[in-house]
């Protein structure tokens, strides 16, 4: 028997109906907005960590169960034991399982949080050794979901962090005009983990090629790092 509902009731039992207000104007749930429809309970990231450690066992069933849900703590919850899972795979054909069960729940990984807190741990990862890598994050980045899109940004930072820089510039290449203020920030901040942890000249010669291309946003996130001489440099162009 499946321990989905003590889990269920351990995340209820951690309701706060104030700090619930607070991320549900934070997180845009209103109508029109990126998160209409999007209910919180209040639970901060830290004890949503710790339940998904302790739940780490539940089944992918349990786990689309959870995504299933409108609740985000659900959600989030069910992505960070999904994590788990694929971090403890044991070999690439179960973590093929975790991402293609990964993708098929793109629609229900629907707010920026979501997208952070997995994408990059369980598809970015598991691309770093596929051949069709960039095929996979040009799809997702030619997206009308704006949630799909984000992916295909912040899934490059799996390929920062192993110092490789190709596929941050190009999906960032192509993602260099979209409208949505949350694309913005989300190339801006792996453009400045480009440059923080491969290489500063790296970021700067893509600055010097885009910034005039580069929403407003995107270019404060991007040049955060930078010393003030550089940022003034960039953003007085």
């Amino acid at each position: 028997m499946s321990d989905l509902p003590k889990l269920i009731k351990e995340i209820k039992s951690h309701e706060n109906k104030l700090q619930a207000s607070i991320l549900q104007r934070f997180f845009k749930t209103g109508p029109s907005q990126y998160g209409e429809g999007d209910l919180f309970l209040g639970l901060k990231v830290p004890l949503q960590r710790l339940l998904a450690r302790k739940y780490a066992y539940l089944s992918l069933k349990d786990v689309e169960t959870l995504l299933a849900s409108k609740i985000h703590e659900f959600r989030l919850v069910g992505l960070l034991i999904l994590v788990d899972k694929y971090e403890k795979a044991g070999n690439r054909g179960d973590k093929k399982k975790i991402v293609d069960f990964y993708l098929d729940q793109v629609n229900r990984v629907n707010n920026w949080d979501l997208v952070d807190l997995s994408v990059y741990k369980i598809l970015g990862d598991f691309l770093l050794a596929e051949k069709n890598a960039l095929q996979v994050l040009k799809r997702l980045a030619g997206s009308r979901n704006l949630w799909e899109r984000r992916m295909a940004m912040v899934a490059t930072y799996a390929f920062i962090k192993k110092g490789q820089a190709e596929k941050t510039i190009l999906i960032a290449e192509r993602l260099i005009k979209d409208e949505h203020d949350l694309m913005h920030k989300a190339v801006g901040w792996m453009l400045r983990e480009m440059g923080k942890r491969i290489d500063k000249k790296i970021l700067t010669d893509f600055l010097d090629k885009h910034y005039r291309r580069l929403p407003r946003t995107a270019l404060r996130y991007a040049i955060e790092r930078l010393s003030p001489r550089e940022r003034d440099r960039y953003l007085a162009k």
